[in-house]
């Protein structure tokens, strides 16, 4: 009888390992889908270039990136450190 119960343990211990990793997987597509909705631009507008230098005193444009919304991922430089800023076509910056 205790090998039963142990054995029947055992069994749904298992099921519950494999139901967690489902969870997984999915998040990681979703982080993937969010990412590939922006294509690298060689130049932004005036407009947006203005606006970080105003913002960012001696800032560096690194890659731009746009969007379908025309929303523009800006990878930045400002005192040799490392920053991504989103803004609009009007150089309105968005906070995300």
């Amino acid at each position: 009888m205790k090998k039963l119960i142990l054995s029947a343990a055992i069994i749904l211990g298992s099921l519950s390992i494999q139901a967690s990793t489902l969870n997984t997987t999915d998040s990681t597509t979703q982080s993937m889908n969010i990412q590939d909705e922006y294509k690298e631009v060689d130049s932004v507008p005036a407009a947006i270039k203005t606006a970080l230098d105003n913002a960012y005193p001696g800032v560096k444009l690194e890659k731009a990136y746009v969007n379908d919304k025309k929303e523009y991922k800006i990878d930045i430089i400002v005192r040799e450190v490392k920053s991504t800023v989103y803004t609009d076509a009007k150089g309105n910056i968005i906070k995300k």
